[in-house]
């Protein structure tokens, strides 16, 4: 029977265990805080981005929610500099094209700062002139820098991107740096 692992990655912190790249790095892995042999992550989150992560010891669980042609949905909160307009959430509804080819359509509404938001470090840059908003995002994809590349492209820069659920799991409460158990059909 699979087992899952929901994590919260904070800020910073790589999706992998080893950062062989550069070694001596003083940049933290997913070894500093999840310390149980045998579990992978199924899928990644940027370095800068932070959320739910999810991580299996079944390959077959594994690949089922990392590839694109299973269409898992995954959900993200996402700080933009500007105001989102009716035509740049069309866009991001319908999807946009970026350099490596058209988006899936993705599910996307404005929204409200998320209760609780813990402080990040280094905190978002904040300009009194430019204001900020939050759009909740739902594609079925997974290319690299997504959903920050698709919100550039319609003119709205992301600030922060925070991914809060992935198929059925849901980051719910989970504090930045804890994880847990958790059912492999979902919640």
């Amino acid at each position: 029977m699979a087992r899952v692992i929901l994590f919260h990655k904070p800020f910073g912190v790589l999706s992998q265990f080893t950062d062989k790249g550069t070694e001596g790095s003083p940049r933290p892995t997913l070894s500093g805080f999840i310390d149980v042999p045998g579990f992978y992550p199924a899928g990644r989150l940027d370095r800068d981005s932070e959320g739910l992560m999810v991580l299996t010891d079944n390959g077959r669980l594994q690949a089922r929610i990392a590839s694109p042609k299973h269409k898992m949905p995954k959900t993200y909160l996402v700080q933009v500099e500007g105001a989102p307009d009716e035509d740049a959430v069309s866009q991001l509804a319908r999807g946009v094209t970026l350099k490596d080819g058209p988006t899936r359509a993705a599910q996307v509404t404005q929204t409200t700062e998320p209760d609780p938001l813990w402080p990040r470090d280094p905190p978002v840059r904040f300009r009194k002139t430019v204001p900020d908003h939050w759009l909740r995002i739902t594609i079925t994809e997974g290319r690299n820098r997504q959903v920050r590349r698709m919100t550039a492209h319609v003119g709205l820069p992301c600030l922060r991107l925070i991914r809060v659920q992935v198929g059925t799991w849901q980051l719910n409460r989970l504090a930045p740096g804890a994880w847990r158990y958790a059912d492999a059909d979902g919640p």
